[in-house]
């Protein structure tokens, strides 16, 4: 039987909608679309580079809990309600991603919350 474990952050959306951080299921990691949120405080800067600087800090978080990290990242989806604020935040995406390389696409959408300005949701494949 595979292992299948859900990870979680704190955050009080998990609770409030009933999800996940993040899945474990057998060696895939399927990481949740994460916000700029600090899920300690539950605050959230008006930056989006900050905003996907702590995505990456709470996503790496999810992956090391499912004993991983970003260079088993395998697919990543960007997603932002302004198209104008994704190339600002390629210098905090290509330390994670850079030597990495995933897969990776780019949505223009609404999210849940208006300050929100990005979302970042990736997929990793944990070392065997």
């Amino acid at each position: 039987m595979t292992e299948r474990r859900a990870i979680l952050s704190g955050s009080v959306f998990e609770e409030q909608i009933g999800y996940a951080r993040a899945v474990v299921d057998g060696d895939w990691v399927h990481v949740s679309g994460t916000t700029g949120f600090d899920y300690a405080t539950m605050t959230i800067s008006g930056d989006v580079v900050e905003q996907a600087e702590q995505c990456l800090r709470n996503i790496g978080s999810a992956l090391a809990e499912a004993g991983c990290g970003f260079g088993d990242v395998v697919r990543v989806r960007y997603l932002l309600p302004d198209r104008a604020d994704f190339e600002p935040c390629w210098p905090a995406l290509r330390r994670c991603f850079g030597e990495v390389r995933p897969a990776a696409t780019m949505l223009v959408c609404g999210l849940a919350d208006p300050r929100m300005k990005i979302e970042i949701e990736v997929y990793a494949r944990r070392p065997s």
